[in-house]
């Protein structure tokens, strides 16, 4: 596919999920961003805000299986990725696949399960792929898990690891919805609720040929070394205990291509990686103890990053001879 008829078509699923999904285009077109750059999302929020709405709005509009795992502290990790079971007729054990084979999961209140539970989904999001009894099931492709977690609530809850968090290519947050924005939400939802109207307008193997056109989208080594030296940046600030990992990098990398492709751009820009940092490294550092007592958080340590990295300007890293 050409990237230039990524653009459109994606703006054709903004538009279904905008049915249900109101007056918060910016937050749909990065979630897009996530799926098409084969990474997973992390959106953490107050209840009732469309989270969930959001997921399914989207596992519409592509024509994409879902399914919802609802994570709960009796969650086992056998009720996420499926279990053996032995069959008297045969004699032999059989696979019964669990809820996360799907095109889109949805980890609804992830950080309401154990640790243990949590970990079931370490290899699906890393290596599309489950092992269960020492045998390997590929998932099926694409493979996209939206977590959420409510941010304010804490009773109850398990905070995710590093390792977990790591493996989350973005975090968002929807945010209230304005007064006409509210009102439009209440008039839509009077009588029925609009996720009955979102169409499919993408199929999977469409989704999946986007995918591998934007991976084509070329990134110039100036935009890469900016993009090595904001993640360095992170590592070596005073505020961080931890700083971004080269994972980080990597998403933050698929991420530009990704928005650069469905802007309709067949190259990378500063810009991308400017406006996507603040939502691709934060949920990945550790802040030191004495910077959480200021009140110091990741996304103030990436937008300080940003202030101080030098922009490359050489061209904007448009390519200006022929493609390597």
């Amino acid at each position: 596919m050409d990237i230039r008829e990524a653009g459109p078509r994606v703006r054709r699923v903004v538009e279904e999920i905008e049915r249900v999904i109101v007056g918060k285009r910016a937050v749909v077109e990065l979630a897009l961003v996530a799926f098409f750059a084969e990474g997973h999302l992390l959106i953490e929020d107050v209840p009732g805000v469309g989270k969930t709405m959001l997921a399914r709005a989207l596992a519409r509009a592509l024509d994409c299986s879902f399914k919802r795992i609802q994570f709960t502290p009796d969650l086992l990790p056998s009720d996420v990725t499926g279990t053996s079971v032995y069959s008297q007729k045969t004699g032999e054990f059989h696979f019964h696949s669990g809820p996360v084979f799907a095109n889109i999961v949805l980890a609804d209140e992830i950080n309401r399960a154990t640790p243990k539970t949590q970990s079931s989904l370490l290899e699906c999001m890393e290596e599309f792929q489950v092992s269960v009894d020492g045998v390997t099931y590929a998932l099926p492709r694409p493979f996209f898990v939206i977590a959420t977690q409510n941010n304010i609530e804490y009773q109850g809850t398990f905070p995710l690891p590093e390792a977990q968090l790591d493996r989350f290519a973005m975090r968002l947050s929807l945010g209230y919805p304005g007064p006409e924005d509210e009102a439009a939400i209440l008039s839509r939802q009077e009588r029925y609720h609009p996720i009955q109207d979102v169409q499919a307008v993408m199929g999977a193997d469409e989704a999946l040929a986007i995918r591998a056109a934007i991976r084509e989208v070329y990134v110039s080594p100036a935009i890469k070394e900016y993009i090595v030296a904001v993640v360095q940046a992170t590592r070596e600030h005073p505020s961080l205990a931890l700083g971004a990992s080269p994972r980080g990098s990597l998403d933050l990398l698929h991420a530009s291509q990704a928005l650069a492709g469905l802007r309709g751009r067949d190259y990378v820009l500063p810009d991308d990686v400017k406006l996507l940092a603040p939502y691709v490294l934060p949920h990945r550092m550790v802040v030191q103890p004495e910077a959480r007592l200021r009140r110091v958080t990741g996304e103030h340590v990436v937008r300080e990053v940003l202030r101080q990295v030098p922009v490359p300007v050489e061209g904007g890293g448009v390519p200006s001879g022929p493609r390597p």
